[in-house]
């Protein structure tokens, strides 16, 4: 039995199919929508449409963006011959973060993994090698994550890739600053050891 009335139980059912939502904060968000002005309210619900009308992938590397190609791809000063291959649009967001990374990315849109009936063909992998097919790429850095989807997918793309003769690379895996080594898996600290370097 609910407790609330039908238009907000309603409300609450929408944000509760959020990821990362329960009943306790979709109930929160409903009544913070609820309170706040109609101006607020409209600028919300304006802001969600202009979203879903504007936003399109980029045709080159699959990127969420307001323009095809999106920035990035469209940036003569970046490295078109060094691509980075990411699982997700935030990753994309993550790295550039860093300041580090001056290439161009490829987005997947997921990973392999069979458990939940994702195979190579289900993810942008064959978009990836119909672009190293045009020539100019020399290095693919493989940035998916370190779980078990992610280092099957860089398994693969790496099988896929090697024989074209376009180098490729994987991110390193291991402790994070300011972690302590006696609380670090065996699995994170055997990927920090493999991928040392001099100093």
């Amino acid at each position: 039995m609910s407790y609330y009335s039908p238009s907000i139980e309603k409300l609450i059912e929408e944000f509760e199919k959020l990821p990362s939502i329960g009943s306790k904060t979709a109930a929160r968000l409903a009544f913070y929508i609820l309170n706040a002005s109609k101006e607020e309210t409209d600028e919300f619900i304006s802001a969600i449409e202009n979203a879903k009308e504007n936003l399109k992938y980029c045709s080159k590397c699959y990127n969420i963006s307001d323009t095809d190609p999106c920035e990035i791809c469209d940036n003569a000063l970046r490295d078109h011959s060094t691509i980075c291959v990411v699982e997700d649009v935030r990753d994309v967001v993550a790295m550039e973060r860093t300041h580090e990374f001056k290439g161009v990315y490829h987005v997947l849109h997921g990973s392999i993994s069979p458990m939940n009936g994702i195979g190579p063909e289900d993810i942008k992998i064959k978009e990836l090698l119909s672009r190293l097919m045009e020539g100019s790429v020399k290095e693919i850095i493989i940035a998916t994550n370190p779980k078990v989807e992610g280092e099957a997918t860089a398994m693969y793309i790496s099988k896929l890739v090697k024989p074209l003769g376009i180098k490729v690379t994987r991110i390193a895996h291991g402790i994070p600053v300011g972690g302590d080594l006696e609380y670090t898996d065996e699995v994170t600290l055997s990927k920090a050891l493999e991928g040392r370097r001099e100093i």
